[in-house]
């Protein structure tokens, strides 16, 4: 029979050894979660077009400029590029023959702002900047954003090339709707950055996906889905099917699992196997992620093999291919 002594004694030291295991719980999380020695500055960005993308933002970063600054010229590159058909100026258009844009940027205060469904602007990114320095909102849509671009100096033009005309025409025959995994209709650009403060934003813009019905808007403008960014955490943005990514709000769920101690390559995995477990016909899309942490570690993944990366420091600029799900 135990005493009351000995119950007492027991008791203390079992509440000793829970503390103790609880205190190295806590700090093996804290271990975990703790970022390595920080690089920086960092840029990373989607696609083969985030190269000279990254070119123009690292020129912003290493002269101290803010990460802000950078993706937004950043990804301007590729809207002004008639060559980049999935961004900007160039960009395929809907099924009825219009050019319709999304961008949205994000600071490492928290602020955004964010333009969906606008016409005949080339810059969708730097209306978005504007949105989220000049307007109490975060996001403007169609005839409404185009009168406030147009009211802040913005240049209305035609955005359809002859080109991307050509293709649509061609696509009128016979008009049947069917994206073809990394033969891209819907390569955005998403780009992260941390400057040499150690704070990250991001900005994405595109045209959207070929050919889509008239109205229709993805994951780029939106945040949370297509780009998220805690200057606490990191950052993290998407690419491919916006469907998909709105469906599990997947650039938001990297940076919390990050904040919850993965690193950014764990997250990005972890945010595809999101899409996996939820989404039945997950295999008819290729979605793509990345990420930064505040350390400047990086990481992406994809469903789909052929899925590239732009990375580049002060000493490295290279095209990456990343890891993907389907083998």
């Amino acid at each position: 029979m135990i005493n009351r002594r000995k119950f007492i004694k027991g008791t203390v030291a079992s509440i000793a050894g829970a503390s103790v295991a609880s205190s190295s719980l806590a700090n093996n999380l804290a271990a975990k979660a703790a970022p390595k020695a920080t690089r920086k500055p960092v840029v990373i960005s989607t696609w083969r077009h985030g190269m000279p993308a990254n070119e123009a933002a690292i020129k912003v970063l290493k002269a101290k400029g803010k990460a802000i600054d950078a993706v937004e010229q950043g990804v301007r590159v590729p809207e002004a590029d008639p060559n980049v058909m999935t961004v900007g100026y160039g960009g395929y258009p809907d099924r009825d023959g219009h050019v319709t844009l999304d961008a949205c940027i994000q600071d490492e205060h928290g602020n955004c702002g964010s333009v969906t469904f606008l016409e005949g602007i080339k810059h969708p990114i730097s209306v978005a900047r504007m949105v989220m320095d000049k307007t109490p909102h975060v996001m403007l849509s169609g005839a409404g954003a185009l009168q406030f671009a147009l009211e802040n100096g913005f240049k209305k033009e035609n955005l359809l090339t002859p080109k991307a005309e050509k293709a649509w025409k061609e696509w009128r025959k016979k008009s049947n709707y069917e994206p073809v995994i990394n033969i891209e209709n819907h390569d955005t650009i998403s780009m992260l950055a941390l400057d040499s403060n150690g704070d990250i934003s991001g900005a994405c813009t595109t045209s959207g996906m070929a050919y889509k019905m008239h109205g229709r808007v993805g994951d780029s403008p939106i945040i949370g889905a297509g780009l998220f960014c805690d200057n606490e955490v990191g950052g993290a943005a998407a690419t491919g099917q916006g469907e998909l990514v709105m469906k599990t709000l997947g650039s938001f769920l990297v940076v919390e699992l990050m904040r919850n101690g993965m690193s950014p390559q764990e997250a990005c995995e972890e945010a595809v196997m999101r899409i996996v477990k939820k989404i039945p016909d997950y295999k008819k899309s290729q979605i793509g992620y990345i990420a930064i942490n505040k350390a400047g570690e990086t990481g992406a993944y994809c469903l789909h093999r052929g899925f590239d990366y732009a990375l580049t420091t002060e000493d490295k600029h290279e095209l990456i291919d990343a890891d993907h799900y389907i083998k």
